[in-house]
């Protein structure tokens, strides 16, 4: 009798692109979802080599006490492109390493993983992955909700934005592209839709 297959599935999309709610349906729909986001939060407040590192890296202002400090990071790194690919050096391995953990057991009573993670072509991850969905959207339409979700000012959403590859790559690379420019309520309509094609892929 033949292994069921699993497969793992990333989640992908530039700042602003609704990437977040589209995965969150998907784990209302009782899916498993990895967050990448998270997993390097927690790695920054709890491993204390990754502490040293950062702090080493950029400063004692990197940290209060024990926690991250979250506005200095954004203020300072993200719109940095050196400062950022200094610190997802330190981060995305151990990054890697979590969620490869977090697959394999999940998928002891799984048969589909979904994670989602912002940066999978960016850091040329993508093989890892059975699928990639990119989640697109008009950028004005991402600055606006990224401005009033993420309450960053329009000129941190552009420095953001432009650490990031642009759209019209990522989606030669994708197996499978929603645009996000209309209602939640299409793009949760989406996010079943992707279940329902992902389904047969598992015979």
């Amino acid at each position: 009798m033949s292994k069921a297959k699993k497969i793992k599935v990333a989640i992908t999309g530039n700042i602003g692109s609704g990437k977040s709610t589209f995965t969150k349906f998907l784990f209302e729909a009782d899916y498993p979802v990895i967050l990448a986001d998270d997993i390097s939060k927690e790695i920054l407040s709890s491993d204390p080599e990754v502490k040293t590192e950062v702090i080493n890296e950029f400063g004692a202002e990197s940290f209060h006490g024990n926690k991250i400090n979250k506005k200095y990071i954004a203020d300072n790194i993200f719109s940095d492109p050196k400062k950022l690919k200094k610190i997802n050096s330190i981060l995305h391995p151990r990054v890697r390493k979590r969620i490869e953990y977090l697959s394999e057991e999940y998928f002891k009573t799984n048969d589909i993983v979904f994670i989602e993670a912002a940066l999978i072509f960016e850091s040329k991850i993508e093989k890892m992955y059975d699928y990639v969905v990119l989640i697109t959207a008009d950028k004005n339409i991402r600055m606006k909700r990224s401005t009033v979700t993420k309450k960053i000012s329009e000129e941190d959403f552009v420095k953001r934005d432009n650490n990031q590859l642009k759209e019209d790559l990522k989606k030669k690379n994708a197996d499978f592209i929603f645009t996000n420019d209309g209602t939640i309520s299409e793009l949760k309509r989406k996010a079943i839709l992707l279940i329902n094609l992902l389904k047969p892929t598992l015979k």
